[in-house]
């Protein structure tokens, strides 16, 4: 809301026959406009979702802890420098995989072995993006037992000859 003062008028000195002019003032009241403010401030605060923080719990043993495995049982996942992905069943030489044809591959696996257990091995130098990339394609194709392990000169050794 805003007042006009359209103020007195008339002479000011004895003697002048000139008229004065008027002087319009403008008083603009910000009550209101403060009050809609306060009133967007309370519903955007009420209306907006919060995002909770995205964690994965892992679960780490003690470093003495040794479980026996069977090589049949264990699928084998690693990823080099480069971020190429290679996978192997047991002893078997490993295969290059894509990234795309990862959760297939999972997923038959599990499939045709229930008692599965997949091993990450993950080179240091690789984007920390694709071990969380893997992790969820993981979890995608329902597989809840995994282990991450890190990756070792004899993997260093074994991917090259694959070509």
């Amino acid at each position: 809301m805003a007042v006009v003062d359209l103020g007195a008028g008339g002479k000011k000195g004895r003697g002048k026959k000139r008229k004065a002019k008027r002087r319009v003032s403008v008083r603009i009241d910000m009550t209101p406009m403060v009050d809609v403010v306060m009133l967007l401030i309370t519903f955007f605060m009420l209306a907006t979702v919060f995002n909770t923080p995205q964690t994965m719990e892992i679960n780490i043993p003690p470093e003495e802890t040794k479980v026996e495995v069977a090589e049949s049982n264990l699928l084998t996942l690693r990823v080099n420098a480069n971020g190429d992905i290679f996978w192997n069943m047991g002893m078997e030489k490993p295969k290059l995989i894509e990234f795309k044809s990862l959760r297939p591959l999972l997923i038959e696996s599990l499939k045709n072995n229930s008692k599965l257990i997949t091993l990450v091995k993950v080179a240091r130098e690789t984007k920390y993006e694709k071990m969380v990339d893997i992790m969820d394609e993981l979890n995608l194709a329902s597989i809840t037992r995994f282990s991450l392990a890190p990756f070792s000169q004899y993997d260093k050794e074994v991917i090259p000859k694959v070509g």
